[in-house]
């Protein structure tokens, strides 16, 4: 599954998560600091200005805050670029293998965009403060707004949305032909080997369709948990800084960074209910895929042989479809309703967390925005398993089958659930 499309997976993977948290530790004990020594924004505009003097007005000192934010925010991009070249070519370079320039470089490319596609919802984020903001003076004060101001803000927002949709449109046609690349690298490998796997029970099965989902899943599921560690890191800090303004909770009393915990208590149980109210849908999942195949198995034999797919061989493999789709059918019920009902909940959690805040008018109307939008971030990271749970369990049933048709391949024993016959009830 992955040593067809990766160099050497598991070196692979744990180098990038590696290099990664070495980057972002030497980023904040030194290269933060290096900008004005390497940072080539001097050719472009975004060098860093020259120090104040000690008199400065308020209007050269925000002149001079923002020129040093610019040139702080080209410094940190120059840094991350680096940084992606830097893993890429080592790659590249050490390991050949024939689809490194997709499964390297594209996954790179994939991570990349998506840090680009968050920077671009922290800009919205205080986009949203900023405008609400104007909201609550122009409401409370007549006039107090001219229509310039109100609809150059809505600009902002639309240069802003304009180039999210323009690199997320981009970025999913690219994930699109990755995937397939994917896919091609198993179906080559498995072919490759066709005459020693023809012979395994499903093999035409697991060669066209499972290595197709595996692929489409793996693609999805692992772009969104990319996305919610990035979102984790971008929006922590931001909420961490809001919760400045809420430093009481109810009925608890004084929490600092109250924001923050509320966050990540409420998402761990979440997660928690839903993981254990889950537990069995994955093997259930998996016997789904066993007794379909065995159903369409005897059916595409009936077109060959008259001798196959008699109505009492159809009815009994029937029996089998159907009792386990009820069985997952009564699962997701109750796993339904545990899901939805601590959604629903959720939606009040930031509000009844700030309502002492709220009452004694801690904050504006734009904070308050922003501090519910950037919660709303850290919340639905925390909640990637409870979000995304239906698919995790579909993808740990497509890695079960494609698990156990690799271990036939090399004549490894099966166990567990693997070996159980068609039609066995679940335990």
């Amino acid at each position: 599954m992955f040593i067809s499309f990766f160099p050497n997976p598991k070196q692979f993977f744990w180098s990038a998560v590696t290099w990664a948290a070495f980057c972002i530790l030497l980023w904040y004990m030194y290269a933060k600091g290096w900008g004005g020594a390497l940072s080539l924004g001097g050719l472009v505009g975004f060098g860093l200005p020259e120090p104040l003097v000690s008199d400065a007005d308020e209007v050269a000192q925000a002149a001079f805050s923002a020129a040093q934010e610019r040139a702080q925010s080209f410094w940190v991009w120059q840094y991350m670029i680096a940084a992606y070249l830097a893993f890429v070519a080592f790659w590249m370079r050490s390991a050949s293998h024939k689809w490194a320039r997709w499964s390297v470089a594209g996954s790179a490319l994939i991570v990349f965009v998506a840090w680009f596609l968050v920077q671009l919802d922290v800009m919205i984020n205080q986009w949203f403060g900023d405008f609400y903001n104007l909201i609550q003076k122009a409401l409370s004060e007549p006039d107090s707004v001219s229509p310039e101001d109100y609809y150059g803000t809505l600009a902002t927002f639309l240069k802003i949305a304009m180039v999210y949709v323009i690199v997320a449109v981009l970025n999913n046609f690219f994930s699109s032909h990755y995937i397939f690349r994917w896919r091609t690298a198993m179906n080559e490998r498995y072919t490759g080997m066709w005459d020693k796997v023809r012979g395994i029970e499903g093999a035409s099965q697991r060669v066209q369709e499972d290595t197709m989902k595996f692929s489409q899943t793996m693609e999805h599921i692992g772009t969104r948990f990319i996305n919610s560690v990035l979102l984790l890191i971008a929006f922590i800090p931001i909420l961490w800084g809001l919760s400045e303004y809420v430093k009481v909770l109810p009925i608890v009393g004084e929490v600092p960074q109250a924001l923050v915990f509320v966050a990540l208590i409420w998402s761990a149980m979440g997660t928690s209910l839903l993981a254990l109210v889950g537990i069995r849908l994955p093997g259930l999942e998996f016997r789904n895929q066993r007794v379909e195949a065995a159903y369409r198995k005897e059916l595409v034999l009936g077109e060959e042989y008259a001798d196959r797919a008699h109505p009492p061989t159809l009815s009994e493999l029937y029996k089998n479809v159907r009792r386990n789709y009820f069985r997952l059918y009564l699962n997701y019920l109750y796993f339904d309703v545990a899901r939805f009902s601590y959604l629903q909940a959720g939606a009040m959690v930031p509000y009844i967390a700030m309502g002492p805040t709220i009452v004694t008018a801690g904050f504006t109307l734009g904070v308050m925005q922003q501090t519910i939008r950037a919660f709303g971030r850290v919340e639905d990271s925390f909640q990637f398993l409870v979000h995304n749970w239906k698919t995790i369990v579909e993808l740990m049933s497509i890695y079960k089958r494609l698990a156990a048709f690799e271990k036939t391949i090399e004549g490894q024993q099966l166990s567990g659930i693997e070996l159980e016959a068609v039609g066995t009830p679940a335990q």
